[in-house]
């Protein structure tokens, strides 16, 4: 995933459509977010587990294979459903800094079984898209920031949130 040049400010996707996988997290009802996130996991399944390459195998020098973004994709899922819980539990959270970059060498992304990555996406999946589901309107409107200010209510998280696995799925498939 790129950030747009000469800009820090992730949230821009907020704004207009993604260049690259066409997101455009403004058109769909803030309802659908449960389901997109289902959707996007079962199509991880048949990427990590098929009959294709190997999903570890780099497709080039310093770019994430298959497995290395599954695993990524598998990880935004737990950490945002730790970011939605605590914007639930709390007035206005701080998120904790989180480098997935190191977390990605610490955690050895690119040996991991495919097999076993897919189910936990899955797992990860389906507990976060429940969670979403499970929000009442007032909900929606809870406020929650990271360290860089960026400013989130649970709906312009939930949008944000969305990107990050169909822009994956994107980098590994080319289909939008």
């Amino acid at each position: 995933m790129t950030i747009e040049p000469d800009s820090k400010d992730w949230t821009w996707v907020l704004r207009r459509p993604c260049p690259e996988c066409g997101l455009d997290t403004q058109s769909f009802l803030r309802d659908a977010i449960g389901g997109m996130t289902r959707a996007n996991a079962a199509a991880w399944r048949p990427v990590l587990t098929g009959a294709g390459d190997d999903p570890r195998l780099r497709p080039e020098p310093g770019k994430w294979s298959v497995l290395e973004d599954g695993c990524h994709v598998r990880d935004v899922l737990r950490l945002y459903e730790q970011r939605l819980s605590l914007m639930l539990a709390e007035d206005d959270p701080q998120f904790p800094n989180w480098d997935q970059d190191v977390t990605a060498l610490e955690d050895r992304y690119g040996e991991q079984n495919p097999l076993v990555v897919a189910g936990e996406l899955a797992a990860a999946a389906e507990v976060i898209a429940a969670h979403f589901e499970d929000l009442t309107p007032s909900q929606w409107e809870r406020t929650g920031h990271r360290s860089d200010g960026a400013d989130f209510t649970i709906e312009s998280f939930g949008r944000y949130f969305i990107h990050d696995p169909v822009h994956h799925l994107y980098d590994v498939t080319g289909i939008r």
